[in-house]
């Protein structure tokens, strides 16, 4: 995986402007969301604590198509708000975490309106390409 930083694109938090993939299988995860194996919301109204829940499934997911956080080269990450420093907060929290190698590919983090659950403030959307056998 070749990660690119082009010259005369600002400086990131930490992701890659260009992540350029070997030729190979994808796999393409759904948005991840803070749901537990039962499908029951975890952490209700506290954002971190829904964004941990996103991290374990995330990691169980890339673990299911033989993947890992280094094998992502697209994140896309949706925060239920309009507040920056809420945004920040979830992006320090992802970096941080087991998922954080993810997070040094292309990356987008969205402030949104809405999500798709009740009570849902996170998700994390990957695309990874997976090892060679």
């Amino acid at each position: 995986m070749r990660r690119i930083h082009p010259e005369g694109l600002h400086p990131t938090p930490g992701y890659s402007h260009v992540t350029v993939a070997p030729a190979g299988p994808t796999a393409y995860l759904s948005g991840q969301c803070p749901l537990d194996a039962e499908g029951l919301l975890v952490g209700a109204g506290d954002v971190l604590a829904q964004t941990e829940q996103v991290v374990a499934n995330a990691l169980r997911a890339l673990a299911a198509a033989g993947a890992g956080p280094s094998d992502v080269v697209r994140a896309v990450v949706h925060v239920r708000t309009d507040d920056t420093a809420t945004l920040a907060a979830v992006w320090r929290h992802l970096r941080a975490s087991a998922l954080g190698p993810a997070l040094t590919s292309a990356a987008t983090l969205l402030g949104a309106s809405a999500l798709g659950y009740e009570g849902q403030l996170a998700e994390v959307d990957l695309t990874a390409v997976l090892p060679a056998a």
